[in-house]
């Protein structure tokens, strides 16, 4: 086994004694880990995966915050994030850096979730005065939208499409399978054979 499988088979068991029973870490798979930090399912909260490239620990490992947990996380914190960790990892290479990185960002989360208030905050402001403006709709506002007119037949039609509930039976558009081919016909590279 090279010195580096070594290295690597040697941290991963150390990671998984460490973070035993702690629910914010995942074990991806035997390379890429996942840690999250926060207040569970809100804003305030992000997921972030570090997964280990061949030469790691000699090289950095690779960050990933473009997870479907961090849809809402603004891509300004998440450059932040990034910029934090992988200047930490410049300061660890050539040794286990995963529980390092970790436990940093731990360090730093009330600076970052306090990023997270900030653009937060900016975002209701704009929001707000978005709300507050007054659309003026001239000509095109004072027409009112012109309403549909069914005749007797037309609704009779309708209504007999439903179950007299409103709803619609089963397979109500369902095509017919036989009648479609049959209008259609097969095409030239088909070659059907019956029985």
């Amino acid at each position: 086994m090279s010195e580096t499988k070594e290295m690597q088979t040697d941290e991963r068991e150390a990671l998984i004694s460490i973070y035993e029973g702690d629910e914010q870490f995942k074990e991806v798979n035997s390379t890429t880990f996942q840690y999250r930090y926060g207040e569970t399912d809100t804003i305030k909260s992000f997921l972030m995966e570090i997964s280990w490239p061949e030469n790691y620990p000699n090289e950095l490992p690779n960050v990933n915050l473009e997870l479907f947990y961090n849809r809402n996380l603004p891509s300004a914190v998440k450059l932040n994030i990034s910029k934090i960790v992988l200047e930490e990892a410049q300061q660890w290479i050539g040794c286990g850096m995963t529980f390092s990185l970790f436990e940093c960002l731990k360090d730093k989360l009330d600076d970052i979730l306090a990023d997270v208030n900030t653009i937060e905050k900016n975002i209701d402001v704009a929001t707000e005065s978005v709300a507050d403006l007054e659309i003026d709709q001239g000509e095109a506002g004072s027409k009112a939208a012109k309403k549909e007119h069914l005749t007797k037949a037309q609704k009779r039609r309708l209504w007999d499409k439903t179950d007299h509930t409103g709803t619609k039976p089963r397979g109500w558009d369902w095509v017919d399978i036989i009648k479609h081919l049959s209008q259609t016909g097969n095409s030239k590279g088909d070659d059907v054979t019956t029985n």
